[in-house]
């Protein structure tokens, strides 16, 4: 399935990007089952998807957007190539990393999993890949945006590299790891108690909880900073996004949000095509285009 999506990739944005499957390395994996093998803690392969504008004038420096895909075991999947579309049609090139835990490469890489960990650093290492990559990229000039768990690793990567990254969007994220595994059914905690993911509850580790969200490290923002959230919205909580706007507000920070009130949708709002969520995104654009300022800003 994943190799066919990759090829879908192709198909739906290949007439204007230049569309590739790269691999890069990251930091060793935090799991390993048997450190003394050969090999044990050699640094992570991980993939990304790649997208440069086909129109690109490549004799000027442009811009980048990182996307981080959202899902705690997810990819970098073609159901978000309407708004890669956008993106590339702006001039923006995109490199969409599938950090370790993602689905598609097998139990061993799904079970890498570091949430809010070496997650961040994956995304991270995947946007020096780009800038070391093409010479025509500007560094001064990189985005980052995410949804849901996408924006928590958003959130976390502009948090502790706040001047790597030019400006940010995080709609819908996971803020507050601590809240929702208050809310959240026994299935889900069980995920992040597992073995090979943070291993204990929150009960056990709260320390651990609170240092993988967003919402714990708000001082630490410098980076401009765009939010979405909604009401009804059935995945992440607005409560958690309203703890880290309160937050932010409580360190002084400056940053844009808006919550939307039952947006038709719910938790995927603003990522469909209808006319609100185009309405939203091209709220999304102009924010990053006036830190970015892409070859064709949105109007």
């Amino acid at each position: 399935m994943k190799h066919v999506d990759d090829l879908m990739w192709q198909v739906k944005l290949g007439d204007i990007a230049e569309v590739d499957q790269v691999e890069y390395t990251s930091l060793p994996p935090v799991h390993i089952a048997n450190p003394k093998a050969p090999g044990a803690a050699n640094p992570l392969i991980i993939r990304a998807n790649t997208f440069i504008p086909k129109n690109l004038d490549k004799t000027r420096k442009q811009p980048l957007i990182v996307f981080v895909h959202q899902g705690i075991h997810a990819n970098s999947d073609s159901r978000d190539a309407h708004i890669f579309r956008e993106l590339v049609q702006q001039g923006y090139s995109i490199v969409s990393s599938d950090y370790r835990g993602s689905s598609g490469y097998g139990r061993n890489f799904y079970q890498q999993i570091d949430y809010g960990g070496r997650e961040v650093d994956d995304v991270f290492m995947g946007m020096q890949w780009m800038l070391e990559t093409y010479n025509f990229l500007d560094a001064k000039r990189v985005g980052i945006i995410g949804w849901s768990h996408g924006g928590l690793v958003t959130l976390m990567n502009i948090l502790q590299h706040p001047h790597d990254y030019a400006v940010a969007y995080a709609g819908v994220p996971v803020s507050d790891l601590v809240a929702r595994m208050g809310y959240e059914p026994e299935q889900y905690r069980q995920l992040y108690s597992a073995p090979y993911h943070i291993g204990k509850t929150v009960r056990e580790d709260i320390a651990e909880y609170r240092k993988r969200s967003p919402v714990y490290h708000a001082k630490e923002l410098e980076t401009p900073l765009l939010i979405h959230s909604n009401t009804n919205d059935e995945d992440v909580n607005v409560l958690e996004v309203e703890h880290l706007i309160e937050a932010l507000k409580a360190e002084g920070k400056k940053f844009e949000y808006k919550i939307y009130q039952d947006a038709p949708g719910g938790h995927y709002f603003n990522r469909t095509d209808t006319r609100l969520a185009r309405e939203s995104r091209l709220e999304i654009w102009r924010f990053l285009a006036g830190y970015l300022h892409p070859m064709n800003s949105p109007k």
